[in-house]
């Protein structure tokens, strides 16, 4: 039986390779965006292109009764639900914590921390009815570096996306479900440019060890392990992707 997949914020992205990638392994997934309803198709009629089965579903994850629709959507049209994915995230731009508006703070912890809260809290009740599932959470980096003079609160958020992980994946264990988290480096992807610095990329390149950025289809493989039965006995882990940074 085809496993059903949510991947919130997938039009885009590590979201969108991570959908694609979880198709070709055997998912069927349900591509949620917020509003880029049309990329969120091209995804869609990608997957479906190459035989994979998916649907688009719009909801903002930091509303609860949004999130509960999408649940019930994706479960209705695609089955049962095995995993979540919580990527769906925003930085705020890029400058110092001391000129940042309070209206991004509650944008970023919002999307990141409560966003992933609920979305998690709907999948833990999925699949404890069926003593089994999984959760990856999309930390960053910046959870342990702090990212000074970028976005503090971001990197905050992301901490606390950590700390979350680990409790909630101990706290569900003995039922079945796993809990855990990929930490990407910076990757190429089209945040840096809504953080207001598209060049960020080349900025940052040098201090990173492989002397790269990495690419989407990258971050999605890790994400991919930790859902799969290779990873069995992970739980409450936070998988570094960074190239060594």
């Amino acid at each position: 039986m085809t496993s059903g997949l949510i991947v919130t914020g997938a039009a885009r992205g590590i979201g969108a390779a991570t959908a694609r990638l979880a198709a070709r392994r055997g998912y069927a997934v349900c591509v949620n965006y917020l509003r880029d309803e049309a990329a969120a198709e091209a995804v869609v009629a990608e997957i479906r292109a190459a035989g994979g089965a998916a649907l688009a579903v719009g909801a903002d994850v930091a509303d609860e009764a949004q999130v509960a629709r999408l649940f019930e959507t994706a479960e209705a049209a695609l089955g049962p639900l095995a995993a979540l994915v919580n990527n769906a995230g925003v930085t705020g731009r890029i400058g110092r914590f001391v000129e940042a508006e309070p209206a991004t703070f509650r944008s970023v912890l919002d999307t990141n921390v409560l966003g992933s809260l609920l979305c998690a809290q709907q999948a833990v009740r999925h699949f404890a009815a069926r003593g089994r599932g999984a959760i990856v959470n999309l930390s960053s980096v910046a959870a342990t570096t702090g990212a000074p003079g970028e976005y503090v609160h971001y990197a905050a958020s992301k901490a606390a996306v950590d700390a979350f992980t680990l409790g909630l994946a101990r706290e569900v264990a003995a039922a079945g479900i796993r809990v855990n988290a990929v930490a990407p480096g910076s990757t190429l992807t089209e945040i840096h440019a809504r953080a207001g610095e598209p060049d960020r990329p080349a900025r940052v390149r040098a201090r990173i060890p492989m002397q790269r950025l990495a690419e989407p289809e990258e971050i999605a493989e890790a994400v991919l392990w930790l859902l799969s039965d290779e990873a069995s006995y992970v739980t409450g882990a936070v998988l570094r992707v960074a190239g060594g940074f």
